[in-house]
């Protein structure tokens, strides 16, 4: 199973960036999709969830009206539209596979089975 990260980079201060995470060898229709933030001296925290056929969403509370998650099941792709970014939102985003249909949030780490390898986002002017 692989899952990669892409899309991270450097932005300004209300900018904007996508982050994309393409999956392979894995039943990608039927995981949950979640994607998790480490900030330098910090704990992986939640950002967003989405569940199997893409029917719920969840946020973390920092970024709800700002990022928006979905997914392609056709192209085994998670997606993360992150607007308004502000320096806070600096971080390693990561993508990762929970294999369960549960429509729930799952915020909890240790219940995601796969993860990608991270990419850098970076919001300063």
């Amino acid at each position: 199973v692989q899952l990669q990260a892409s899309g991270g980079g450097l932005v300004q201060p209300g900018g904007s960036l996508s982050l994309s995470c393409a999956a392979s060898r894995l039943t990608f229709s039927t995981y949950y999709m979640g994607w998790f933030r480490q900030a330098p001296g910090k704990e992986r925290e939640f950002v967003a969830g989405i569940s199997w056929n893409g029917g719920a969403t969840y946020y973390t509370d920092s970024v709800k009206g700002r990022f928006t998650i979905s997914r392609d099941n056709a192209k085994n792709t998670v997606y993360l539209q992150m607007n308004s970014l502000k320096p806070e939102d600096t971080a390693v985003y990561y993508c990762a596979a929970a294999n369960t249909r549960a429509t729930t949030i799952i915020r909890n780490n240790l219940m995601y089975h796969y993860w990608g390898q991270g990419t850098l986002v970076t919001v300063s002017s």
